[in-house]
């Protein structure tokens, strides 16, 4: 095709041609090698998403029988490496990051990895807050979910300060941390509360309904058109 775009006798059509042919891809309709290249990072990127997620699941799946573990990712559409862990010591969100061999550093609600500052405290009570509001929902009384931010990596972690409320550890002592919580929840308590988190219609928001249309002015008797307030 390309060939028919310049005639010796004729006008050069090229730029017309790549005017016309879709962003990132050359004139023949073929994508870009830069485009081709960002696809196998991405690709890759993804695999390597998926393992972690897997090699996280696996981690809290061997907390011990009084625990129940469920994927936030497959439930209710939360990010990758997010999972719901019941059992004795409680409900936690936990979310798990692999900083790798960088350093991480805490400062409160600031954590600091390579020069950046990810809002890894703020995921978690986001987690967290998303499984509360579901469960609590769904349950018709307040059910507290405590948020957990596990680092799956090998480098050093320094503490200045940790945040309030957000249960800091490593992704090899996450076990012994969660079980060190003690025993708030009885066994039939944690085995409902998975029940709950492990229906889907736990994390299907509600359609809003205005306040107008949920007030009746008038009994089904009076809709005939009897005699209204």
């Amino acid at each position: 095709m390309a060939s028919f775009l310049h005639a010796a006798d004729g006008p050069d059509l090229r730029p017309l041609a790549e005017e016309y042919a879709p962003a990132g891809t050359l004139g023949d309709g073929r994508p870009s090698a830069l485009d081709w290249i960002r696809g196998r990072l991405a690709e890759r990127e993804s695999r390597r998403v998926e393992a972690a997620h897997y090699r996280a699941a696996q981690r809290l799946a061997s907390l011990g029988d009084n625990w129940r573990v469920l994927d936030l990712q497959a439930a209710a559409g939360s990010d990758p490496l997010s999972f719901l862990a019941v059992g004795p010591g409680g409900i936690f969100a936990v979310v798990v990051r692999d900083h790798g061999r960088s350093r991480v550093s805490f400062a409160g609600d600031v954590v600091q990895v390579d020069g950046r500052r990810p809002k890894y405290v703020q995921q978690a009570r986001a987690v967290a807050k998303v499984a509360a509001t579901a469960l609590s929902r769904i349950a018709g009384v307040i059910i507290p979910v405590m948020p957990v931010l596990a680092f799956a990596g090998t480098g050093r972690i320094s503490v200045y300060g940790l945040p309030k409320g957000v249960i800091i550890s490593s992704y090899q002592e996450l076990g012994r941390v969660l079980n060190a919580r003690g025993h708030r929840l009885a066994g039939e308590t944690v085995d409902k509360v998975y029940a709950l988190a492990a229906d889907p219609h736990t994390w299907i928001n509600p359609p809003y309904v205005p306040l107008a249309e949920r007030y009746r002015w008038y009994s089904d008797s009076d809709e005939g058109g009897g005699k209204r307030p």
